[in-house]
């Protein structure tokens, strides 16, 4: 079955579910994106690693990396391989010093953590983009798209604009904002507020 390569389009904080943040995956040089929700803790994880974040201590995924590395075992590939009642399920394909691959089962969300720190392609099948992708135009990045009900928790999810909060705060504020949100190791919220400074820039 031939594989489709995904990155990641946007991490917003959800709407309709509390505590959970929509992950949307988007198909490379396609329209389509798949949209999963995930918990507050993986998506901080991903988060931070996105926006080069270095947490005061590490965090799970961090360590995993370093224990991996330590054993020189890399992850080559993740693969969303099937989806079930809305549950997505994916796995991380690993591979020790020029050994046979060995596939590994992990939540989605744990896997694209694993993928983005390191750097290594996200991959579905065409099935699954099929049932539960959705189609966005050229400028859908930047309006509400309500989330098909799938997820590793159930439930659905808005993307939105989670900068719009930001938009009355001065600089000055927002650097505040910022240096208190890293201290707290809010990194979600760090990485919001390190976007609207770049838009005024």
């Amino acid at each position: 079955m031939k594989k489709i390569k995904l990155e990641i389009s946007g991490l917003s904080y959800s709407q309709t579910q509390s505590g959970a943040y929509a992950l949307v995956l988007g198909e490379s040089g396609g329209k389509r994106r798949l949209p999963i929700i995930i918990g507050g803790f993986e998506a901080q994880a991903i988060a931070i690693e996105l926006e080069k974040m270095a947490p005061t201590r590490p965090l799970t995924h961090d360590l995993f990396k370093s224990f991996a590395e330590a054993f020189s075992v890399n992850i080559r590939e993740v693969v969303i391989y099937n989806l079930v009642e809305g549950i997505f399920y994916a796995k991380l394909i690993c591979q020790q010093d020029g050994a046979n691959d060995v596939e590994v089962d992990a939540r989605t969300s744990d896997a694209i953590a694993l993928a983005v720190r390191f750097h290594c392609p996200i991959y579905t099948y065409e099935f699954i983009l099929s049932s539960a992708g959705i189609l966005i135009d050229d400028a859908g990045d930047d309006v509400d798209v309500t989330l098909p009900a799938t997820s590793e928790s159930q439930g659905e999810a808005i993307v939105s604009d989670s900068g719009s909060e930001l938009s009355g705060k001065s600089k000055d504020e927002l650097k505040q904002m910022l240096k208190s949100a890293i201290e707290d190791e809010a990194y979600e919220k760090a990485g919001r507020i390190r976007d609207e400074l770049e838009k005024r820039k």
